[in-house]
């Protein structure tokens, strides 16, 4: 049987969820794949597993609601077990691409608190060079387009060109972070060297976050047509 792109995220979420044992604290990704996590996590509970839950978005967090799932905060829970969180891109060593949905920020907060990160995807998410998805960038109005101009010197000393572009919500409404920020999208399209990326974006002020989740993730749940594949980080964290 061949499994479609949504059976692919199920499978996936699944596949993480028999990492998730009882009495554990658990950050809870955003996004579509992160979505289906949740579902399945939300019938494990309601079976009677026993955890306590970190969400990384207002989205996810009214998700676990409905569904019975105990919440906690980072900061009532500082030290989290397991993050279990989708990616736009999965590349060589496990480094990631994050942000589509906007939860960049807290999603790293989170897996950074966590002892394990979990990113689980569809196969079509797995490439040999990040880039081809746009890598956000979460931005603080006061002084945005001196913080892009910023942002273009440093891509175009790294040797990377493509447009910085504004993500907008709807025609002529910025997209708003739950922080209250602006997201730029940087269409890099190959990223050759995304560490050395990723140090010269958190040197520009005005930059909260990037997408560059770099010696975060311990291990992939990446569904394909036929099957599970599990892939597991041989470097250490870098957190």
């Amino acid at each position: 049987m061949t499994l479609s792109a949504d059976e692919q995220k199920r499978a996936a979420a699944a596949g993480a969820l028999a990492y998730v044992t009882p009495n554990q604290r658990l950050g809870l990704g955003t996004g579509s794949t992160a979505a289906c996590f949740v579902d399945l996590l939300g019938g494990r509970v309601r079976q009677g597993l026993d955890v306590l839950c970190v969400p990384t978005s207002e989205a996810t967090r009214l998700q676990a609601e409905r569904l019975g799932i105990p919440l906690t905060t980072l900061d009532e829970t500082p030290r989290l077990d397991l993050t279990v969180d989708g990616a736009d891109e999965i590349g060589p060593g496990l480094a990631l691409i994050k942000g589509g949905g906007g939860a960049l920020l807290r999603e790293k907060i989170v897996a950074a608190a966590s002892a394990r990160m979990i990113v689980i995807a569809d196969r079509s998410k797995r490439v040999e060079m990040l880039g081809q998805f746009p890598l956000p960038a979460e931005v603080v109005p006061f002084g945005a387009r001196a913080t892009v101009m910023a942002m273009e010197r440093h891509a175009r000393a790294a040797g990377l060109d493509g447009a910085i572009v504004q993500r907008m919500a709807d025609p002529g409404k910025p997209f708003v972070t739950d922080n209250g920020n602006l997201i730029f999208d940087c269409h890099f399209r190959r990223i050759a060297e995304p560490a050395r990326l990723a140090g010269a974006l958190a040197e520009i002020p005005g930059v909260v976050e990037h997408g560059l989740f770099i010696g975060m993730a311990d291990i992939a749940v990446i569904a394909g047509p036929d099957g599970v594949e599990v892939v597991e980080s041989t470097s250490e964290r870098t957190r």
